[in-house]
């Protein structure tokens, strides 16, 4: 494995990639890897020829009092995990380089971004999508590997490769959760024992929205409305938002018709961390 620091070394070394016909599978992540991470990578081996993993704590999709600087950054771990996995090249830029002194351009993710997350933590989606697309010019993938567990980010990258007409297939990938049903994330690690155990809540949330679409009950905000009850009465937990959106503009949906396809998106504190999830549901 090769470790790249440079963007425009990277960009030279994908360049020739391509120029030999070598299908690039890219995974970005911001470090701390885990299970989950490495599904993605898994998932990049078994369809391109290369595959590069990006490490990189992006500045411009935190706010002012998010936790940039407590964010774990175990790079010699995250090197060894990624050597296990079979990366072929390991693009860890410093933010310096990404957002050298005088830069000024940033990506609006427009009414999509402004929604439920996007509401939450403002200008956190033009960050992401900024970062997404520098590294797609960077590392010049054939396809790129995203989780769903970070649902409406994921619907925010493809439609920056539907509008900026990138010559990029977007492969999703399952949540990959404990034991417990918690989603795994780089975050897990600020919860204590009992937090973890509290944050469970959230699957077993969603397992109850699966029974509810089971039993043909129709009124979605009432099965979020059990859902946040149920958030409430876990101690140390509180619900942000438990909402049902259609798959498309993520807007809430009221009631269920048939045949149709819905997602659930969660977002609850646990202590003081917060964890998003969410649930795909076919009625």
């Amino acid at each position: 494995m090769q470790i790249i620091t440079e963007p425009c070394q990277m960009q030279a070394i994908a360049e020739k990639l391509r120029l030999n016909r070598q299908l690039i599978g890219v995974v970005m992540t911001m470090g701390a890897l885990h299970e989950g991470h490495l599904s993605l990578v898994k998932l990049a081996r078994q369809s391109a020829g290369t595959v590069i993993l990006t490490i990189f704590v992006n500045p411009s999709q935190f706010g002012l009092d998010e936790d940039l600087h407590q964010y774990p950054r175990p790079f010699e771990q995250d090197v060894a995990l990624a050597k296990a996995a079979e990366v072929d090249y390991l693009f860890a830029p410093d933010a310096g380089s990404i957002y050298p002194e005088n830069y000024q351009t940033t990506l609006e993710c427009g009414a999509l971004g402004k929604r439920l997350e996007g509401e939450r933590r403002p200008g956190h989606f033009n960050g992401v999508a900024t970062i997404v697309t520098k590294l797609f010019h960077i590392t010049k993938p054939h396809r790129a590997i995203f989780g769903q567990k970070d649902a409406q980010q994921l619907a925010i990258i493809r439609q920056i490769v539907k509008d900026l007409d990138l010559d990029i297939t977007i492969v999703a990938a399952p949540i990959i959760r404990e034991e417990s049903g918690l989603a795994v994330s780089s975050r897990n690690i600020y919860l204590s024992n009992q937090e973890r155990s509290a944050a469970s809540i959230l699957y077993q949330g969603i397992c109850h929205a699966e029974q509810c679409i089971a039993d043909k009950k129709k009124e979605l905000p009432a099965i979020a409305a059990e859902i946040e009850q149920m958030i409430g009465s876990t101690p140390g937990c509180r619900s942000d938002y438990v909402v049902f959106v259609d798959e498309e503009r993520f807007l809430p949906v009221e009631t269920v018709e048939e045949g149709k396809e819905y997602r659930l998106l969660l977002a609850a504190w646990c202590g003081r961390v917060r964890l998003i999830d969410n649930g795909k549901f076919r009625a």
